[in-house]
């Protein structure tokens, strides 16, 4: 899977999106279609994100672990690689050293 570099004709939403005081920031795009998805940072912490659609997070840079809920068991992900989320459901992030930078793809 090649990273995501740049989104042709969108809107972007100027105020950032904040989350967990600060560690993770984001923006919201929504493409010419109505297709809106998010792109930002989680610094280094360990998080919990509750979904309501289900999402794909893709990973730019940096890395992280991830555990879906109902999962005991911790995934790694990186750079150019991506993960799913169901819908109404929730996973714990953990990112250490180097912030994960990612674009959420919604629906």
């Amino acid at each position: 899977m090649s990273v995501t570099e740049q989104f042709d004709g969108v809107a972007v939403a100027t105020k950032a999106n904040v989350y967990f005081d600060g560690k993770c920031v984001s923006h919201t795009i929504t493409l010419a279609d109505g297709t809106r998805k998010s792109v930002g940072v989680i610094l280094p912490a360990s998080l919990t994100f509750n979904t309501g659609a289900p999402e794909i997070m893709e990973g730019v840079a940096g890395s992280c672990r991830i555990r879906l809920k109902g999962e005991t068991e911790w995934k790694t992900w990186g750079a150019g690689q991506s993960f799913n989320v169901p819908g109404n459901s929730s996973f714990d992030i953990e990112v250490t050293g180097e912030p994960y930078h990612y674009v959420c793809h919604f629906g």
